[in-house]
């Protein structure tokens, strides 16, 4: 093995950048418009394609399009909403945002995605907005999840800002909003595709569409059927409160370089984790993640559980050790409920979701990315096969 002062170091993820993303950002500075211009519309349509939705609405990040749809519902202050106990902390802050009590769903042992059994018992205490993750761009039981939210008349967001590109079971794209009223993607540099900062909701509600678009900026509208009666052209009135969640025409004209890449991306996230499922089979400490059948994952993330106990090892000499092996690691994520905040805020405390409170304690999320070449995977697979040798 090479010593440490030799090895190139693996991030867990990174962008992937070519001369088509740069042309594309140059030729918009070029232009008449560095934001609010015809990038963004383009984007929006390119997004509609990729994902077969009827609409889909440009943010500033991921996190801001999960405020405002949530926004967009208009559900009473105090409502209860529920989302997966194993996200990031946006799922549910964008309930907090709204003053919508947050409920933690707990997760299936096998996918990490929201387990249906879990959500019913959750929609009994009256929740009215269900907020499923596609947890490392695998997709939830969607025909489950929706027939439950049906019967209890709550409405679906579902968060796919791992997911673009990923397949439901019925073969269709996430984000095609087949089973929710809205989908949410993150263009973060880690993401599937990036724009820098970035996010979006698709939609096939005319009426969301157009109260997500309002939303995004400040509230305020020019279009005549919404004014009535006004003084010219130049009038435009803020009907809401909303925000100033805007994408700009740069980030847009990337996005739209970066999804005719969509199909390159996810086959080569695909092809390293078949490598890394192949190389690790017979490594007992550790458990390879499981693609339900009949699914398509984009591979956001691959994430292994480990046996630190077997290891004699706790999960941050095992980081240290991976790392002097020029591996780079990273843990997704700590359970929702359990950070400061939402101890303090809403009394929660361990115990709340124990199947994503294990998987906590074993996850560690391996480099995975459209950039990594074959020396980088097999260094990624020698140094876990060395670091996660049985003791």
């Amino acid at each position: 093995m090479a010593s440490e002062s030799r090895l190139h170091p693996i991030p867990y993820s990174r962008q992937f950048i070519d001369q088509d993303d740069i042309d594309a950002v140059c030729a918009v500075l070029r232009s008449d418009y560095l934001t609010q211009g015809p990038a963004v519309e383009r984007f929006e349509h390119d997004l509609c394609v990729a994902t077969g939705a009827r609409h889909a609405v440009a943010f500033s990040s991921g996190t801001a399009a999960l405020h405002v749809a949530v926004a967009s519902l208009r559900i009473p202050p105090g409502t209860a909403g529920v989302t997966s106990a194993l996200t990031f902390a946006a799922s549910a802050n964008c309930m907090v945002y709204n003053d919508i009590r947050p409920l933690f769903c707990d997760i299936d042992r096998r996918t990490y995605t929201m387990d249906p059994d879990a959500l019913d018992r959750k929609l009994k205490a009256g929740a009215k907005v269900v907020i499923p993750v596609h947890f490392a761009g695998q997709a939830c039981d969607m025909e489950a999840i929706a027939e439950l939210a049906r019967a209890r008349r709550a409405v679906v967001i579902e968060d796919a800002a791992h997911a673009l590109g990923s397949r439901y079971a019925d073969g269709s794209p996430v984000g095609n909003c087949r089973y929710s009223a809205m989908t949410v993607f993150s263009f973060h540099p880690v993401k599937t595709i990036t724009t820098g900062e970035g996010g979006a909701v698709t939609t096939n509600d005319d009426d969301l569409a157009a109260r997500l678009r309002m939303l995004r900026s400040h509230g305020i509208t020019r279009d005549p059927a919404l004014l009535g009666e006004h003084p010219g052209p130049w009038y435009y009135e803020m009907q809401e409160l909303g925000f100033n969640y805007r994408l700009t025409d740069l980030q847009a004209a990337l996005g739209s370089s970066q999804l005719a890449k969509l199909g390159m991306f996810i086959a080569r996230r695909r092809a390293i984790v078949a490598r890394y499922n192949k190389s690790f089979s017979d490594l007992e400490t550790v458990t390879t993640p499981h693609e339900k059948p009949g699914l398509k994952s984009a591979f956001h993330l691959y994430v292994l559980l480990v046996d630190f106990d077997r290891l004699d090892a706790s999960r941050a000499q095992v980081m240290d050790a991976l790392r002097r092996e020029g591996v780079c690691t990273q843990v997704h994520y700590l359970p929702v409920y359990l950070h400061p905040f939402y101890r303090k805020r809403f009394g929660y405390k361990p115990g709340e979701c124990p199947v994503s409170e294990e998987y906590y304690r074993l996850a560690l999320s391996l480099p995975l990315f459209p950039g990594m070449n074959e020396d980088d995977i097999k260094q990624v697979v020698r140094a876990v096969r060395k670091v996660c040798a049985p003791r």
